[in-house]
């Protein structure tokens, strides 16, 4: 009796960590925890939320010990605790894409149109280095700040628009923004193609070029 009651403790405190996974909210939270540090008011300004809802979801990633904090004066700052956590989000999607089916048409009805037009990290880094194409990170420039892709220029997506004449006209534009599902490079690349660019997109993106660990570059856009 005593070993099971010791092997239920255990599968337990796993479930502790199953748990804190099972809420949309709390792995979008993790998705841009993914992408640097940021504080609890960013976080839940970024993902839509009031302060209290924010807090109460990251306490409970806190207490299943997938993210830190450190206190900066009055601000508290969140981080991911390490890259296992990313890599076990990214496992999950993985996952859930290939195993559930209601995950694709789900996927598909989020990001639209465009899925075909995309290339590979090994494809970019090739023709990066070859200077055939314009590599345009379109996150958030705190985003870029905290960890971009080397010589990727910084244009967010929401002032694409009016800065489309700051791209090369003749160049293939290459669209990166936080990962496989992030929509942003979707819109961008959408929007390029219907100004007259030539515009394809990275197969996933910062996510997953981090956790490949390939070069990143640190500092203000470019």
């Amino acid at each position: 009796m005593a070993e099971e009651a010791t092997k239920a403790r255990l599968y337990e405190a796993f479930a502790v960590s199953g748990k804190a996974l099972a809420n949309g909210t709390r792995l979008e939270l993790l998705d841009l925890l993914a992408q640097g540090e940021r504080t609890v008011d960013a976080l839940a300004s970024a993902a839509g939320l009031n302060l209290t809802t924010a807090s109460a979801h990251l306490q409970t990633l806190k207490q299943a010990g997938f993210v830190t904090t450190r206190r900066d004066g009055v601000r508290v700052h969140y981080r991911l605790a390490g890259a296992d956590v990313a890599q076990l989000f990214a496992l999950l999607r993985k996952v859930a894409q290939a195993h559930q089916p209601a995950v694709p048409a789900a996927r598909d009805a989020f990001l639209g149109p465009g899925g075909d037009t995309e290339i590979s990290r090994a494809q970019l880094r090739a023709r990066a280095k070859a200077g055939e194409v314009v590599v345009l990170d379109v996150r958030p420039v705190h985003e870029y700040r905290a960890g971009h892709i080397p010589g990727a220029v910084s244009i967010p997506v929401h002032e694409l628009a009016d800065r489309v004449a700051e791209l090369p006209e003749e160049t293939e534009i290459v669209v990166y923004c936080r990962g496989e599902y992030c929509v942003l490079a979707y819109d961008a690349v959408r929007l390029l193609i219907d100004r007259g660019r030539r515009a394809i997109r990275l197969h996933d993106g910062m996510l997953e070029w981090r956790l490949a660990e390939l070069p990143v570059a640190i500092g203000d856009r470019a």
